[in-house]
Formats: C-alpha cells, sequence, structure tokens
C-alpha cells in the first residue's frame, strides 16, 4: 500500500479491490429473501447496455440545409415523418394535479420521502455522499428508483461517491463506457455482479501493472541520490580503465601490463549495470537497502499518528489519498544531499527479493567480464606508443 500511495500514486484500485472482496463475503452472508431483493446482473444485461450506450454515443449525423436542398425530393432526401394522431389520447396518461396548501396534491411520484407536516424531506434526508452519487446517475442519463429496499444500497451510493463518480476523492480510471454501464447496472440492483466488468479492469491493473511496478521497485535498495552516485561511480571506474589502458599503450611497457585495465573496466562495468537496475552493489554486498523516506521519520512521529494513517490508508470509505501534507515530506526535502546518499540501512528480510537481487548481481557481473574482456582485447592489439 505504501507504494501505490507514495510512489505510484494510485491506492484506489487495491482499496476498492479489497472493498469488493469484503463486500461479496457480506453479501453471501445475507439470508436468502434479502439477496432475492438484488437480481443477479448477467452478462446478457450487461453486453444489451454496452450495446445500448455504444448507440447513444454515436448519434446519427445531419445534413447540411444545403445539401438537404440539393437532395430534396430524390431517394436520398430526409423522409418525413409521419405522424400518428390519436384519437382521445392514452387513456392511462393522467395528468397529475396541481399542488394545494395543506394536501399532497401530486400523483407524480416524489424523489423524496414526505415528512408529518406535508412537505419532503429534500434538504435533510440525503447525506452529501447521496447526492454525490445522485449526480452520477444524473450524468450518465440513468433514473434512479428514489426508494429501494435493496440491501446495501447506502453503502452503494457511497462506494458510487467515492470511487465511481466523476471527481470523486479516489476516481477510479475508468472509462466514461464503463463508468455509464456499471451505474446503469447498479440502477438496477446491488448485486456484485454489477461489478463485474469495473473489477475485471482493476483486477487487471493490479496484477499486470501494479504488480510488476511493484517489484521493479523493491528491486531498488538504495535511494535516488544513492543510484545515481553509484552510477557516477560506475562511469568513473569505465573512464579510469580506458585512461590505464591508453597511458600503457603510449608508453614502452609490454602488452601484458594491459591487462590492468581490467580492473577498472570490471568494477566500473559491473557497478554501472547494477545501478541502471536500481541497485548499488555495496547495499547489496551487505544485503542491506536504504530506509524509504517516510520510513525515515516514523521514529520521530508519534505512534498514535502513525497508526491512524496507516488505518486511513486501507479504510475503503477514507478521504482523498494525499501525502504532502505529511510531516515526513517537508523533513526528508530539508535533508542535505550528502545525508541522502549515505542514509540509514536496514537487512532485507524477505528471501524472494534477495534471491531477484543477487540474480541480478550475477547477470551484470558476466556482462562485465565479457565486455573487459573485449575491451582489453581492443587495447592489446594496438602497438606500443614508446613516448616515454
Amino acid at each position: 500500500m505504501n507504494y501505490l500511495i507514495y510512489i505510484e500514486v494510485a491506492a484506489e484500485n487495491l482499496q476498492f479491490f479489497l472493498w469488493y472482496k469484503d463486500y461479496v463475503k457480506r453479501f453471501d452472508l445475507l439470508s436468502e429473501n434479502e439477496r432475492k431483493l438484488a437480481p443477479v446482473w448477467t452478462t446478457e444485461q450487461a453486453e444489451a447496455q454496452a450495446l445500448a450506450t455504444k448507440d447513444t454515443s454515436n448519434p446519427t449525423k445531419t445534413m447540411s440545409p444545403e445539401t438537404v436542398a440539393i437532395f430534396k425530393g430524390t431517394d436520398f432526401g430526409t423522409p418525413k415523418a409521419t405522424v400518428v394522431e390519436m384519437g382521445g389520447g392514452n387513456p392511462f396518461n393522467t395528468p397529475p394535479m396541481t399542488a394545494s396548501s395543506g394536501e399532497r396534491g401530486s400523483l407524480a411520484p416524489s424523489e423524496y420521502p414526505w415528512s408529518d407536516s406535508g412537505s419532503t424531506l429534500r434538504s435533510t434526508y440525503k447525506a452529501p455522499y447521496d447526492k454525490k452519487a445522485a449526480g452520477a446517475f444524473d450524468a450518465a442519463d440513468v433514473k434512479l428508483q428514489p426508494f429501494t429496499i435493496q440491501p446495501f444500497r447506502e453503502e452503494i451510493s457511497r462506494i458510487i461517491a467515492i470511487y465511481i463518480a466523476d471527481g470523486a476523492p479516489r476516481q477510479l480510471n475508468l472509462s466514461s463506457k464503463e463508468r455509464a454501464a456499471l451505474l446503469h447496472a447498479l440502477a438496477i440492483t446491488t448485486h456484485p455482479t454489477a461489478f463485474r466488468e469495473v473489477i475485471h479492469t482493476v483486477e487487471w491493473t493490479l496484477r499486470h501493472q501494479a504488480h510488476q511496478n511493484f517489484i521493479r521497485w523493491t528491486i531498488c535498495n538504495g535511494n535516488r541520490p544513492r543510484v545515481i552516485f553509484a552510477r557516477g561511480l560506475g562511469v568513473g571506474g569505465i573512464v579510469g580503465g580506458i585512461l590505464a589502458a591508453v597511458l600503457i599503450v603510449l608508453s614502452g611497457a609490454g602488452r601484458g601490463w594491459r591487462v590492468l585495465s581490467a580492473i577498472g573496466f570490471m568494477i566500473g562495468i559491473a557497478t554501472l549495470v547494477a545501478a541502471m537496475k536500481g541497485m548499488c552493489v555495496v547495499l547489496h554486498g551487505m544485503h542491506h537497502r536504504h530506509l524509504r523516506p517516510w520510513e525515515l521519520f516514523a521514529e520521530d512521529d508519534d505512534a498514535s499518528s502513525g497508526m491512524e494513517m496507516k488505518r486511513d490508508l486501507f479504510d475503503s470509505f477514507g478521504a482523498r489519498n494525499s501525502y504532502e501534507d505529511q510531516p515526513w515530506v517537508a523533513k526528508y526535502e530539508k535533508r542535505n544531499l550528502i545525508r541522502k546518499v549515505f542514509d540509514r540501512e536496514v537487512w532485507i528480510q524477505e528471501p524472494a527479493l534477495r534471491q531477484i537481487q543477487d540474480t541480478i548481481f550475477l547477470q551484470a557481473l558476466f556482462g562485465s567480464i565479457i565486455l573487459t574482456a573485449i575491451c582489453v582485447g581492443i587495447f592489446v592489439a594496438f602497438p606500443k606508443g614508446n613516448f616515454y
């Protein structure tokens, strides 16, 4: 979770996924009668809704007045609309009565419950997340029934306000088509199958993007200043090997002395290749890693505030995922560069991570051996300079 909050800045996917898994368990614990109130959202319904959304998102193109005048009277002209007159109108379409004072005068269904005084509870009934959810349904052109006895309807409204609605504090990265299809499904049922398409997208993002990026990030055993410093050492080793080989070639020493430049080449290339993967070979030799910036000042901060922050991270109904106002941000920015390069270290406890780092180090070492042999062979082939 720390990686998703501080590095990838996309913790809402995992937070929503954890909520969904818990929601499925709680829904399955309901009685049979309660579960029947929320029908299953079938794949046929989802496909039909997706097709309807696609049709409404591609309206028919209208012709310009000039084009209409050209094709007027031909087969390509716009057909005349046929008006069907209803003799007596729709007998079942009864217009609502005008409301009068002191009575509930309209037969049209109200969107809000009635109070004892005969007025609707418009201002006090809806919570902020209910208004946000209602706005999301209106934006998607979805008519939501104002009264429902489906289970977890209030919780679904909160999820819509936090994760689904446009501009939500933890808005998921969904396309407009996915958002509209989900809202149409949630307007009909609160069954977990209504989230089928969205949870598939979220889980795919977690497994194939966030998890792979997390593995690459954990391989880095040093912070950014330390990795840049390691890259500089690698480049310095390669430059030192080149200078040593050039000086020996220009001298009158034998060809065998040129092999000494292999030390600089091997150390420099291995260090540079490992640093390109985010590893420092010195830290790897001790199986250490640098403490993360938010870990450095964890001891300085209040323990209760740290536990509260962790609870907020795993709270599915928490506020916006933001860390800019946390105390460690300002403290770490004030830290000088030398202290960042030689920051505090900690032992890597995960054996699988140590194994991955060992593999990367061996690959860097084998690559440096091959490249060093090529570079040294090139310099050995040069004749003596005999300049000194």
